[in-house]
């Protein structure tokens, strides 16, 4: 059966369609079994395939997450005459915990009483710092070495992943865990109000977890160790914020057009990266915010700046400028496909390594390889990219 001739039709409709012909009987009082019977909605429409052919790839780029075992560092330092707050290592969940970090780092900003803010870098934590500073009535100066697009969380994929590498397991002591619970609400809570701008800087996506197996099965290990093995990551959305996102939903093999027999539906909050920073740094200009590029090799140099109050927003450059050896770099990879409008979900394939992200720009194919953890290489892998696409084909392969 080919992938046009098959479509969804999702539990969750069902019972919608159940609750709702419900509620009109108990308020008619004379529905017909039949009528009750009836769905209120038009089934879901056919999947758009996706055209997974190397000869679409238009891009590739390569990201380091800044990754602390201990989690984010948001604390203020003294360093001569300034206070110095620092607001860096959120290994992957740079743009999902951005607004919850920037408040905790703005709170600690106002005490020093300062009305003129400098913030170092203009990534998804220093622009986003920079805007809440803003609505706090500081006076904030942006030095910066890059702006959007060419900062590093430009390259990311773009997708709410609020514990992505955010600390390690040995390290979510329950103040951790109540800290990164209310980053993580009050960030959801912002991008909600985000919902439906001119450019969709932030919107809901569907999307498919894949699987070989049943889900509840453990996927095997692979046979040879890894060379640089990862730290085992605190699992914390599915504990504190399952009220937050839509339950997924298991599906049947005639209920989706892929070639596996094990399949859940999602939905996942998806940034639109260029139209979302664009506007936060649209927003800083039209506020009276400044940018100054600048470049500090030490943070003896934050002494030539007018501000007393600076906020160090350098990410995984704060390894260097710090000395901070807490920082691991993991590096991610990211192929980008010719964007296809009438693409409108993500899928992970479960033990391919395969997940894709259907954004404005583009399809972002990403796909891991042993040696991205404690690698800081920005180099693009060709071959890991078209294999990546290659094995995204299999699942659009006509039968």
């Amino acid at each position: 059966m080919t992938l046009q001739r098959r479509q969804f039709i999702g539990a969750t409709g069902a019972t919608l369609a159940g609750l709702s012909t419900a509620s009109l009987s108990q308020r008619a009082g004379a529905q017909t079994a039949a009528a009750v019977s009836q769905p209120p909605f038009a089934p879901p429409p056919l999947l758009a395939p996706i055209q997974a052919r190397t000869d679409r790839i238009v891009d590739i780029t390569v990201c380091t997450r800044p990754f602390r075992a201990a989690g984010p560092r948001i604390e203020a330092q003294r360093i001569g005459r300034q206070t110095v707050v620092h607001n860096y290592g959120h290994g992957g969940s740079g743009w999902s915990l951005s607004w919850g970090s920037a408040k905790l780092a703005v709170d600690l900003a106002l005490t020093t009483k300062e009305k003129h803010l400098a913030v170092i870098g203009c990534g998804a934590i220093g622009l986003t710092t920079a805007r809440a500073a803003q609505r706090a009535g500081l006076r904030v100066t942006i030095y910066c070495r890059e702006l959007p697009p060419e900062v590093r969380s430009s390259k990311a994929t773009g997708v709410w992943s609020p514990d992505s590498r955010i600390c390690d397991e040995a390290h979510a002591t329950p103040a951790f865990r109540q800290q990164w619970e209310a980053m993580a609400r009050l960030s959801h809570q912002t991008y909600q109000r985000m919902m439906g701008l001119p450019g969709d800087p932030v919107e809901w996506r569907e999307g498919y977890v894949l699987s070989d197996i049943p889900f509840d099965q453990e996927l095997p290990d692979d046979e040879a160790p890894p060379r640089h093995p990862e730290p085992e990551y605190a699992e914390l959305e599915s504990e504190l914020l399952r009220d937050l996102h839509p339950r997924s939903v298991a599906l049947s093999p005639d209920q989706h057009p892929f070639p596996v027999p094990f399949a859940r539906r999602y939905t996942q909050m998806v940034f639109n990266l260029p139209a979302y920073s664009q506007m936060l740094l649209g927003e800083f200009m039209r506020d009276g915010g400044e940018v100054q590029h600048r470049e500090f090799e030490s943070p003896r140099q934050f002494a030539a700046l007018k501000e007393r109050t600076l906020v160090n927003a350098t990410g995984y450059g704060a390894r260097q400028l710090m000395g901070d050896n807490s920082l691991v770099p993991v590096r991610g990879q990211i192929a980008r496909l010719v964007q296809q409008p009438e693409v409108r979900y993500g899928l992970n394939w479960r033990g391919h390594n395969l997940n894709v992200v259907s954004r404005r720009d583009g399809l972002l194919v990403q796909s891991s390889v042993d040696g991205d953890f404690d690698n800081e290489d920005t180099t693009p892998d060709r071959a890991v990219a078209e294999a990546a696409v290659q094995r995204l084909a299999m699942l659009f392969a006509r039968a």
